[in-house]
């Protein structure tokens, strides 16, 4: 009996050393840091590799440095131009300073999540809808700076904003499209009036070269009879100079 008492305390001393041991033995991937508090004070950041606590004195809390991926909510969003559209969003971020992400912020990946929901209502209610669908690159860097600049102070570094979707209600899609169709005719209305007003100069300034030298008026005459001849035509009307008019119409004395 006394031999079985005897293996029994050894095991229990095993078993404890054991535990001691793992709690005092961390072993961190390359990607990871471990932010090290020594009786609830912080006491450094550690690793990758073996790193060592005191037992019971010292405790870790593992950073994941790896960027992450976040889906953002679709959001019911009020433009400028007072149209409602939901839209919804990816952010891509990563954290630079595991102490700031540990100790400044709760739970840095939720509030990253919430301020991202509230920047992306604020900065979209500020653009009209064509600049929602047209100028998506310029309102995610406009996000992600806005994102960045308050989340430095729990070290998280936002690398992008990406919106995702834009979703417009079917009346709204009708409007659009109608809009998009009258501009279409405005265009080609403009480019038609151009196209008169350029043709109509380039008349006028060949009127003014003609009135200028009569020789190319005959000139003129000459085409014209030529293209005439050329076509199948029984009767052929020729230009009658006014000035031969004015001479016949003298009654000699």
């Amino acid at each position: 009996m006394e031999m079985f008492a005897d293996l029994a305390f050894y095991l229990v001393v095993i078993v404890i050393l054991v535990a001691i041991l793992a709690s005092a033995v961390k072993i961190l991937r390359e990607y990871e840091r471990g932010v090290v508090f020594t009786l609830g004070r912080f006491t450094g950041v550690k690793g990758p590799g073996l790193i060592l606590l005191i037992p019971y004195v010292q405790q870790m809390i593992r950073v994941d440095l790896r960027t992450r991926v976040l889906d953002v909510p679709s959001q019911d969003v009020i433009s400028h131009d007072n149209v409602s559209v939901r839209v919804s969003a990816v952010i891509y971020f990563r954290v630079i300073d595991p102490e700031r992400s540990t100790i400044q912020v709760e739970d840095f990946m939720m509030a990253t999540s919430q301020l991202a929901q509230t920047t992306l209502r604020s900065v979209l209610g500020k653009h009209d809808l064509d600049e929602m669908l047209a100028e998506r690159d310029r309102l995610n860097s406009d996000i992600q700076e806005i994102l960045d600049t308050q989340t430095d102070a729990w070290g998280i570094k936002v690398a992008t904003v990406e919106i995702k979707h834009v979703d417009i209600n079917e009346s709204m899609i009708r409007a659009i499209a109608r809009q998009a169709e009258a501009e279409r005719e405005r265009r080609a209305k403009v480019i038609n009036a151009e196209g008169e007003q350029q043709a109509a100069a380039k008349l006028l300034e060949a009127a003014e070269i003609l009135a200028k030298q009569p020789e190319a008026m005959q000139l003129r005459y000459l085409s014209t009879l030529n293209v005439i001849a050329s076509e199948k035509t029984s009767t052929i009307l020729f230009p009658f100079p006014m000035e031969l008019g004015n001479l016949m119409a003298i009654k000699p004395k």
